[in-house]
């Protein structure tokens, strides 16, 4: 029973983070064109289909994929917390335990960049979709802290910034550490 709740949340956290970035994908206005967005929308687009016509209206951001990635978090919570009744409460554990994933997104987007860089080689697909996910938040950072020596201390403000929205998670958000 524990190898199928492992699996079962397995596949439903990657399913999430793949929804999120999605969304992260069409946010920044990455290539359309590019295999690992190709490799998204195949995936995806299936379940999304049905709640794109419905839920159309925002543009900017896919609403469909937010709301699909919020119902498969909500139903993960009773799984992760392995009960078989479902009570009101999931509704809140759900939407943290997608902000969560969403941080947990962008803490690995940015550390895969941060450490593709050090490698010195031909650009590639995926080298330029790192580059289009992360550079929106990067530019904000450098506006406060520059270039230093060749040094680009961004990445690491952004991941000090995400483990500091964690730890005050853990302290002040009920239900944090749950999920």
């Amino acid at each position: 029973m524990l190898a199928l709740i492992f699996l079962l949340t397995t596949v439903m956290t990657l399913y999430i983070k793949l929804l999120l970035l999605y969304v992260w994908m069409q946010w920044t206005g990455c290539n359309f064109n590019n295999p690992f967005l190709q490799c998204a929308i195949k995936i995806t687009y299936p379940i999304i289909k049905p709640f794109q016509r419905i839920l159309s209206v925002f543009r900017p951001i896919d609403v469909a994929s937010l709301v699909i990635a919020y119902i498969l978090s909500l139903l993960l919570v009773p799984v992760i917390l392995r009960l078989l009744r479902f009570e009101s409460i999931f509704f809140y554990l759900a939407l943290i335990l997608l902000v969560k994933s969403a941080g947990s997104l962008v803490f690995w987007v940015v550390l895969s960049r941060s450490i593709m860089s050090w490698m010195h080689r031909e650009a590639n697909s995926l080298d330029y979709i790192l580059l289009q996910l992360t550079e929106p938040i990067m530019v904000k950072i450098r506006r406060f802290i520059p270039i230093i020596g060749g040094m680009d201390f961004s990445p690491m403000l952004i991941i000090l910034i995400l483990y500091t929205i964690y730890f005050i998670g853990l302290e002040y958000i009920p239900g944090w550490t749950f999920i």
